[in-house]
């Protein structure tokens, strides 16, 4: 036997997939980005650090043994070893540039992240000032005691 749909009714399905599917739209277009992602490492010693990192292929990018920090990249995996200058590890995020310390053209502004974790209910540690633009930082704490720092350097 055949039921037979009215036109309300098979409407009223459309509408509740176009509004599903406008719904998920938007979560997708809203979606932060972060920028590029890396890990910073506090270590006792820069040079035995960075020794154990090569033997796991990571490579020298940026910092100086004489500044007691490193940046070291092996593929697209970035990390940082900071002398006794951090009180414990941190997750990274640099907003405005690449993995490989580009600059991208389009990002979310520090600002603009900062409010949405505000307005998501996220706690932030040290929040930066929204009037002023540029470079900035600020940290926050997930629900394990992990620090992460969105650090945008422009």
């Amino acid at each position: 036997m055949v039921k037979n749909t009215s036109f309300v009714e098979i409407s009223y399905k459309l509408s509740i997939l176009w509004f599903t599917f406008l719904v998920n739209l938007f979560k997708l277009i809203s979606t932060m980005y972060l920028g590029a992602f890396s890990i910073s490492l506090n270590v006792k010693n820069i040079s035995d650090s960075m020794s154990f990192y090569q033997k796991l292929g990571f490579q020298k990018f940026a910092g100086s043994l004489n500044e007691k920090y490193l940046i070291l990249k092996n593929g697209k995996t970035v990390i940082g070893l900071f002398e006794n200058m951090l009180e414990s590890n941190i997750i990274t995020f640099n907003p405005g540039w690449d993995q490989n310390g580009n600059n991208i053209e389009k990002f979310d502004d520090i600002r603009e992240i900062q409010k949405s974790l505000k307005d998501n209910g996220v706690n932030i540690n040290d929040e930066l000032d929204e009037k002023t633009t540029g470079p900035g930082s600020f940290t926050l704490t997930d629900p394990d005691g992990n620090q992460i720092l969105i650090d945008q350097h422009r």
